[in-house]
């Protein structure tokens, strides 16, 4: 079992930043796979950024170039979604979720079904 807490969400203007964290219970976190995915009002849950077990990050197409970094600090087990120029379609709960299996192909955590294990979420809401 994968114990996950979000938190970081917010409210923010456009053009704004928000740091969100993932703090996770396994042991131990560095051979964790986390994944950040986020679902918009009347919209499906879709992958943002993750960081694999064995040191490799990837990011969905919309999140680059440049506005999201994900990074890991495996001595706080804990993961990070660093979001700038936030734009009001950002807004969404955002999700983290942790695999504990290996794969060779990083786009294999790109899909939900990938991850047993969610957090609650938090929200971020972007005005203009």
């Amino acid at each position: 079992q994968v114990q996950l807490v979000e938190s970081g969400g917010g409210a923010v203007q456009a053009g704004g930043s928000l740091k969100l964290s993932c703090a996770a219970s396994r042991h131990p976190f560095r051979s964790t796979t986390i994944g950040w995915f986020r679902r918009a009002p009347g919209k499906e849950r879709e992958f943002v950024a993750a960081t694999t077990y064995n040191g490799e990050t990837t990011y969905s197409t919309d999140s680059v170039p440049g506005r999201f970094g994900i990074f890991r600090d495996n001595a706080k087990n804990t993961v990070y979604l660093q979001i700038d120029s936030l734009k009001p379609e950002d807004t969404a709960v955002y999700y983290c979720a942790a695999s504990t299996a290996y794969h060779n192909d990083v786009l294999y955590y790109t899909t939900p079904s990938a991850y047993p294990y969610w957090g609650q979420g938090t929200q971020v809401t972007v005005s203009s």
